[in-house]
Formats: C-alpha cells, sequence, structure tokens
C-alpha cells in the first residue's frame, strides 16, 4: 500500500510540474539615479539610456569595440557628396502596442524628434533637411550639408523608433507609458522607487533574450546600492564605488566587471542662462580658469576613484585619438590661482556648487572644495537628487553644478550639443561664434584629419573661456550575482540584455 502511495504522490508531482510553468525570472538591477522623463524625444539621464536599451531598439547600436552595427535599420550607404543617407529597415518588428514599425514609422519619429516643442533631440538632427519614406522599408535622410555624426545620433536616442500611434495619442505625455520596440514592454514606473519592463513576446531577436522581467531599481547611495545586492533583494548593480571593488572580488557569489568609459566628469558654469549667470565667477573667465588651477585632479581621482580613473580637462580622455595634446592636463598651481583672482579684483570669491546626491560625487566635490578654497574659493555645497540638478540645468537656476557625460562614439557627441550656441544640451548658454564655425566644419567632413584639426582649434578656445571645467574620466564598474551570466561590458556603460540569463 505503501509503495502504491509513494507511486501515486510521485506521479502527482509530475503532473504537477507539467501543469505549471515555470517561475518568471525577474531580473533587478540597482541604478545611481532615477532616470527623467521615459520618452527618447525628451530624456537626458545617463540611466534613462540603460532602460532604454531593454525598452526602446534603435536604428543602430553600437559593439562593445565601439563600431556601429544593424539593429532595426539592416544595412544602409551614404550617397558619393556625404547629403543622402538611405537605410533599409528590418522586416517584420513589431512596437509594444503591435502596430508594425516601417518606414512609415521611422519617419513619424524622426520628425517627432525635430518638431516636438519639447524635444532635446533638435540639434542632434540639425543637418537633417528632410527624412522620407523611399519603399515600404527603406528610409532617406537628405541633410543640409554633410554630417557625419548623424549615424552615431541615431545610435543612440535620436534614432529611437517610438510607435506613432501612441506618440500621437499622448503627445508630450508619451514618457507616462512608452511604446516602443525594445525587447521589454513598459508595466508600470514609481518615480524614485521603481520601473518595471516585462518580455515583449514578439520581440524580433526574441531568441536572445531570456529574462521575463526587469525591474530598475534608483539607489543613490553606492553602499546601500551594495548592500542590496549582497543580501540578495538586487541582482545587478551599475557604478560600483571604487572602493567596494576588493569586496566584491572577495565575495565567491559576487562577479565584478570594469571598462574605462568614453565620457567625463565635468563642472558646468552659469555664464548666460538666466539671472544666476550675473555673477563674478559667471562673467569673469579670470575667476573660472583660477578655479580650474586651483585643482589637483589626478590627487582628487586617485582619493577617491582608487586609481580606476584618470585627470581631464577636455571633452576627451587623455588616452582618445581626439584630445589635445597642446593642452594637458594642468597641474595645480595655487600661486597662479591667487594671481587671477586678485586681477579680477578679489580676494575670496563665493560660489554655491549643485552636486548630485549619491556618496562618491560627494567625496569628489568635498575634497575640491577643499582644494579650491586655499586658492580663495568659497565654496558652498547644495546637494540634490540628479532628475532635479539637471533640471535646475536647464532652467538656469544654478552657479556651478557638477554633472557626468556618459560619452558618445563619435566625438561630436561629446561637445556640440553642450557648447554650440542652440546647443540642446546648452544649459550653460556659452555662444561663441568661432566655436560653433569650427565644431560645425567638424560636422560636416568625413576626413578625420581635418575633424581633429576642427577639435584642437575650438579645444584651445574652451579651454580659455571655460565654460565647462573638465575634471577626469571615470571607469564603468558593475557588480552581480554568480548566477548571473552573459553579461558583455561596454565602453559606453549600457546594460544590454540579449544572452543574459539569471539561474
Amino acid at each position: 500500500m505503501m509503495m502504491r502511495l509513494t507511486r501515486l504522490t510521485t506521479a502527482l508531482l509530475a503532473g504537477a510540474l507539467f501543469a505549471f510553468p515555470a517561475l518568471a525570472v525577474d531580473l533587478r538591477i540597482g541604478l545611481q539615479d532615477d532616470a527623467d522623463v521615459l520618452d527618447p524625444a525628451q530624456s537626458r539621464t545617463f540611466v534613462g539610456r540603460i532602460v532604454y536599451t531593454a525598452l526602446c531598439d534603435k536604428l543602430v547600436d553600437v559593439s562593445p569595440d565601439l563600431k556601429i552595427v544593424p539593429q532595426l535599420a539592416t544595412e544602409w550607404k551614404w550617397s558619393a557628396d556625404g547629403k543622402e543617407l538611405t537605410m533599409k529597415i528590418r522586416d517584420g518588428v513589431k512596437f509594444h502596442d503591435d502596430t508594425p514599425l516601417d518606414a512609415a514609422a521611422v519617419v513619424a519619429t524622426i520628425e517627432r524628434n525635430m518638431t516636438l516643442p519639447e524635444s532635446r533631440r533638435k540639434s542632434e538632427l540639425t543637418s537633417v533637411a528632410k527624412v522620407e519614406a523611399t519603399g515600404p522599408l527603406e528610409v532617406k535622410f537628405t541633410l543640409k550639408a554633410p554630417d557625419v555624426t548623424l549615424l552615431a545620433q541615431l545610435s543612440d536616442r535620436a534614432g529611437m523608433i517610438v510607435s506613432p500611434a501612441a506618440a500621437k495619442a499622448l503627445g508630450a505625455n508619451f514618457g507616462s507609458k512608452p511604446v516602443c520596440a525594445g525587447p521589454f514592454k513598459f508595466v508600470e514606473r514609481v518615480q524614485q522607487d521603481r520601473i518595471v519592463l516585462e518580455k515583449f513576446k514578439d520581440y524580433w531577436d526574441k531568441d536572445k533574450i531570456f529574462v521575463d522581467k526587469v525591474t530598475y531599481l534608483p539607489i543613490p547611495d553606492t553602499t546601500v546600492r551594495l548592500a542590496n545586492l549582497q543580501s540578495g533583494d538586487l541582482d545587478f548593480i551599475e557604478r560600483l564605488a571604487p572602493t567596494d571593488v576588493a569586496a566584491v572580488k572577495g565575495n565567491s557569489g559576487l562577479k565584478y566587471d570594469a571598462t574605462v568609459n568614453i565620457g567625463y566628469m565635468a563642472l558646468y558654469a552659469n555664464v548666460g542662462n538666466g539671472p544666476r549667470a550675473d555673477n563674478p565667477f559667471g562673467k569673469d573667465k579670470r575667476l573660472r580658469q583660477a578655479f580650474s588651477l586651483a585643482i589637483d585632479r589626478e590627487a582628487m581621482n586617485q582619493i577617491v576613484y582608487e586609481g580606476t580613473a584618470v585627470g581631464g580637462n577636455q571633452p576627451f580622455p587623455p588616452n582618445s585619438p581626439w584630445f589635445n595634446k597642446a593642452i594637458p592636463v594642468p597641474a595645480r598651481d595655487v600661486a597662479k590661482a591667487k594671481a587671477l583672482i586678485k586681477a579680477a579684483g578679489f580676494d575670496r570669491v563665493p560660489v554655491e556648487l549643485q552636486i548630485p546626491n549619491n556618496p562618491v560625487a560627494q567625496q569628489m566635490m568635498q575634497i575640491l572644495q577643499a582644494m579650491v578654497a586655499e586658492a580663495g574659493f568659497d565654496v558652498s555645497l547644495k546637494s540634490t537628487e540628479f532628475a532635479t540638478l539637471l533640471d535646475e540645468q536647464t532652467r538656469g537656476n544654478y552657479q556651478l553644478s557638477r554633472s557626468d557625460w556618459s560619452g558618445r562614439v563619435d566625438p561630436d557627441g561629446n561637445i556640440h550639443q553642450f557648447i554650440t550656441c542652440k546647443g540642446g544640451i546648452n544649459d550653460t548658454k556659452y555662444c561663441n561664434a568661432e566655436v560653433d564655425k569650427l565644431l560645425n566644419e567638424a560636422r560636416a567632413s568625413t576626413d578625420d584629419a581635418v575633424r581633429k584639426q576642427k577639435y584642437d582649434a575650438a579645444s584651445v578656445i574652451l579651454n580659455e573661456d571655460m565654460p565647462i571645467i573638465y575634471l577626469g574620466h571615470q571607469s564603468w564598474i558593475w557588480a552581480y550575482k554568480k548566477s548571473v551570466t552573459g553579461f558583455v561590458p561596454s565602453p559606453d556603460g549600457m546594460i544590454r540584455l540579449q544572452g543574459v540569463k539569471k539561474g
């Protein structure tokens, strides 16, 4: 009798295995900040771009070796004069609302990026005269002038294609329920708490997606973020603090990855963005030069980033081919800084510095605060949540602000939109006709040697005027559970979920 019951129980258990599906795989990712609006046309945060790698496919993507590779566009070609870019669109792609992604949808998105009043993509697409569907699955960009950077722009938010139906229905409120064509679709968002996406069953490349749900949780405190990973509440975290690398490497249940990034850390000086630019620091470049000279970049980066970051004074790191070697990273010179302050007519200079509320940035700015005090700057630190900080920058409600840029494959993406008179992210409102001319000419040339000359010439002017004070270049550092496999680190800092599994 006992044997029969055991067999019956075994049979029932076996049946139960077939009756119920396997538990859904939920990947929980800790982010350093909360994303801003989830509309590719309007957003600007780095963590927003991380979410988009799961939510919104682009026309082209960037490989780990920083090459432009196909995504929604399968192939492309330039005309002989460099003024036309024709792209073939992938067949059979659906948006998350089950509408088809075709050439007309691509045209609608690009036109939205160029015309939506709230769009931040306008300066990225300023070279585009028109975009048209030249076939059901073919799109042609006609440019006002040759622009070699356009392809790189289409590998980021400007090239993320959104559902025309959803865009039309929601308008500027698209971010409340974004509909794209990525591997995961939007489920819910609670500000400052979580963003939840679920696997899109009709994704064109679904065979590479092994996670059923992904939840992004903003946790600005690096210590708390790591504690959540160690306790098992998180599976993956980005921007591990360099001081915590040893702890992760010493934990047999965790894994670690790192790569030098293509972006920069910087201070943005309000030189022309509304009434708050009307102060000595915003009006007199000698004070900004003095501030820069009072900083020991290498010491600061060594202390805060445990040797994983390097000092910098340009939009490109010192090991980049675009770096102007004629303007090396300056050594600290307090005497010269004091002389510049005196020449400007001051003894002490008060400066309010807006900083993000994460511990690493706070530690770095506290060290900087002490350094520049020796030269004559009385810096008060104003800590705020990162999305709020960016909003204050945009509105000009700041004097000096610390913000990082994640970097772009093409050098244009690290400089043009920040520094040209009508740049989409020119929060300093710096405007110099000669700089605009040089950067626009660099965009138009397909000859890297010519482009290098233009960027070098612009860097000389910017190093003099100093609307942006560059501090250095850090590494992207990730940590994750040993059960998570298939992650491939990339210098752009993105977390691509193709191939990622959770055991």
